[in-house]
């Protein structure tokens, strides 16, 4: 049994965790929730060694014990899945899945038929399948999170960490990951999850401990609660329903993609239109090509298209020229792509705009400052606009990466998962946001893997299977069973658009 009790830690003046109490059984799944910024994986980096406590006690089976360095607490059997995946993308899956714990022999050679075989035996465990050879930078992030999984299981591990773990993953593949989490509790081992998911919470948690500001605001066994008793200790209040009402007339075509292609994602004459004020929902299974297809529309990869914006035929070979046509892209990676992670959250916020806040080559400070403060406040981001970028919850650099392409001023915006691990609390902030945006004329594009996310939201949903869009869905019509029929390969009884 780990014990933590009365934890404290300050990074400066801001103070992170004050008086956190945590206990976590042998055996057990044990639900670590709060908004982004309530300090849960601070907690965690304190128990791995990352970060050490100012203040309060670290029991093991009622000893004191805090470790110096992860080193150590992976040598106790404690191991951590990072929601910010630790991939070298140079590297193979197998040189990645055994970096720092290469198989050697007297020698000093590396025994490759050995960690071959280690590696594929995990990976069959988890019914997920993947050429060890292949370079990690040509895997989705999917197929990176599921890399990390497996080192995480290959490990004689006592105590599993997993910051949402299956943000990226499919439902195929969420399955295969709870047998193995069952398997091992069964074994003894114990899990911390942390996760915003919270049909994932009740079916695979024991208890659930909820932070908020920093303190333990709750604790009880799963079975004893409930989705709203959450929602509340979360955010200190009673939450409206999830998604809020749309009133959605349909407006004018805004965007015509016609003839779009890329061969190296198998993607095929694509056509599609957006009309003004629309959220087009984009669904698929993982590697069925909707990033790949949207990638393509603004120009970061190479591929054949035809578009037109207002009725006028437009060139997009580079996302400068979908900027300059009034595009935006908020990418699905916001740590490698959408972010200068050593930047502040201020530099970040202006960066796209810098232009409109520059004068004879010289930022206009009064005018950048009052934006990044008003973009701040609108998105709930308390931490002062000096702080960097890599020092925030992932919550709040996904609103970071919505600030900056929002000062733009885009006509259309590309949403990539826009709420991947982010809390209830935030998720429903960015929705009333979308809400907003669509209202003054702009419109959306929104491609995620949450069917309840897509069906709340999208006033229309496009299906894609296999790099082709395999069907289009509006009304009562969007439904999840419609949806995975159609993502599937399947087709549906009524005739469905395409």
């Amino acid at each position: 049994m780990i014990t933590m009790r009365q934890i404290h830690k300050a990074f400066g003046e801001n103070k992170v965790l004050q008086g956190v109490d945590f206990t976590l059984k042998p055996g057990t799944v044990h639900a670590l929730m709060g908004e982004n910024g309530a300090g849960k994986s601070t907690l965690m980096k304190i128990l791995m060694g990352i970060h050490q406590k100012d203040e309060g006690d670290i029991l093991f089976s009622g000893q004191p014990k805090a470790f110096n360095n992860p080193k150590e607490a992976e040598q106790e059997g404690l191991t951590f899945i990072h929601q910010e995946l630790n991939i070298w993308p140079e590297l193979t899956v197998l040189e990645n899945m055994f970096i720092g714990k290469e198989i050697k022999n007297k020698f000093g050679m590396l025994k490759t038929a050995e960690m071959e075989k280690q590696a594929a035996t995990t990976f069959e465990k988890l019914n997920f399948k993947i050429p060890l050879h292949k370079e990690a930078k040509h895997c989705s992030i999917g197929e990176q999170q599921m890399i990390e999984i497996a080192k995480a299981l290959m490990t004689d591990a006592k105590v599993i960490v997993m910051d949402e773990p299956t943000a990226t993953l499919t439902d195929a593949e969420i399955t295969e990951l709870f047998k193995m989490i069952r398997l091992l509790k069964a074994q003894g081992v114990a899990f911390v999850y942390i996760s915003h998911r919270m049909a994932e919470i009740f079916e695979i948690s024991d208890e659930i401990t909820v932070m908020r500001d920093g303190c333990t605001v709750f604790y009880k066994p799963t079975k004893e609660t409930a989705y709203k008793e959450i929602v509340r200790a979360m955010v200190g209040r009673d939450l409206e329903d999830q998604y809020p009402q749309r009133h959605y007339a349909p407006q004018n075509v805004v965007l015509k993609v016609l003839n779009l292609s890329n061969p190296k994602h198998h993607i095929k004459d694509v056509a599609f239109e957006l009309r003004e004020g629309e959220i087009l929902g984009v669904s698929g299974l993982m590697g069925a090509g909707r990033t790949e297809m949207m990638r393509s529309l603004f120009g970061v990869d190479n591929g054949a298209h035809h578009v037109e914006i207002n009725g006028k035929p437009v060139t997009i070979k580079t996302p400068e020229d979908a900027k300059k046509h009034g595009l935006a892209f908020i990418t699905e990676n916001r740590k490698d792509e959408g972010l200068i992670l050593d930047f502040s959250i201020r530099d970040n916020m202006i960066l796209p705009s810098l232009k409109s806040f520059a004068s004879n080559g010289f930022v206009k400070e009064k005018e950048a400052n009052q934006f990044v403060d008003k973009m701040r406040e609108r998105l709930n981001i308390k931490t002062p606009h000096q702080r960097r970028v890599a020092t925030l919850s992932g919550g709040n650099q996904q609103k970071v990466v919505l600030a900056k392409w929002i000062g733009t001023a885009p006509r259309i915006i590309i949403f990539d998962e826009p709420t991947r691990g982010i809390d209830v609390g935030a998720k429903r902030e960015i929705y009333q946001l979308m809400n907003e945006l669509t209202e003054r004329g702009v419109s959306i594009i929104m491609i995620s893997s949450e069917l309840p996310e897509v069906i709340g939201m999208s006033d229309r949903v496009m299906v894609v299977h296999e790099g082709r869009i395999a069907g289009d869905l509006t009304g009562n019509r969007v439904t999840e069973e419609n949806i995975m029929t159609l993502a599937t390969g399947g087709t549906l009884n009524e005739t469905v658009n395409s």
